[in-house]
């Protein structure tokens, strides 16, 4: 079994009236999950809340986390982020108040000796090893898709208008087709960041690292890079759990 210390903090921020953030961290270190929510009123909170029930309730029926991996595992989680966008499209049909609905997804699950670490949004997932630190998941936004066409720079995707509009989300028929799950050979000193976007609307990558590599105690960590965010600037929620391999 890895070991895995960790910490976590979500809160409503500076500009926000609610916390459409949610985030699932389990006790035993097996998964580290967090969901942004989007939607009018309630809607948002509503979205962000099924994925954080859904997805862990499915992956512990699917998975042994002391013996699955590779395929078994990423199907596994497909599966469970498949059922949370079923779910959430469903209510979301049959209720007015949550029309329109929808929520980013980004994880880590851990499964004998294995990390997965995946995501559906503009959540993001960094690893910071031997002091470089990389974003492991992919952003599913207008600008993400306009910086890979070579349409805009990485700097006009900074402040482009579209940076916040996705095009993949739980709560929309491109939000079952797939987490795109990785497979990390974790390294004992490894540091993760799970966060939704309310963390890199304040901080950018030079932060995240320095603060990562700075603090040794995760929770601290994830109370510093919230405070920092808030500081920044961010007018968003702003939620991350940080996990440190022992």
């Amino acid at each position: 079994m890895l070991n895995l210390k960790f910490g976590h903090l979500s809160v409503t921020g500076n500009f926000r009236e609610n916390n459409e953030d949610a985030c699932a961290v389990d006790d035993g270190g097996r998964f580290f999950i967090v969901a942004d929510g989007m939607g009018g009123q309630a809607a948002g909170e509503k979205a962000s809340e099924l994925a954080t029930e859904i997805v862990p309730k499915r992956l512990q029926s699917l998975i042994d986390f002391d013996a699955d991996t590779g395929e078994k595992v990423t199907k596994s989680i497909d599966d469970a982020v498949t059922e949370a966008n079923s779910e959430i499209l469903a209510l979301s049909e049959i209720d007015p108040s949550y029309h329109n609905m929808g929520t980013t997804i980004a994880f880590i699950v851990a499964s004998a000796g294995k990390l997965f670490v995946g995501g559906i949004g503009d959540s993001r997932v960094y690893q910071l090893r031997g002091g470089e630190l990389q974003q492991l998941t992919t952003d599913h936004s207008l600008t993400r898709a306009l910086v890979d066409a070579g349409t805009i720079s990485e700097e006009d995707a900074a402040t482009h208008r579209y940076r916040n509009v996705l095009y993949r989300y739980l709560g929309s028929k491109e939000g079952g087709t797939g987490a795109e799950s990785k497979e990390v050979e974790p390294q004992s000193g490894d540091r993760y960041l799970v966060c939704s976007d309310g963390v890199t609307d304040g901080i950018g990558n030079d932060e995240i690292q320095k603060l990562l590599a700075s603090i040794d105690e995760p929770q601290q960590a994830a109370e510093d890079i919230v405070q920092a965010a808030l500081h920044g600037g961010s007018k968003d929620n702003v939620t991350c759990v940080v996990v440190h391999v022992g």
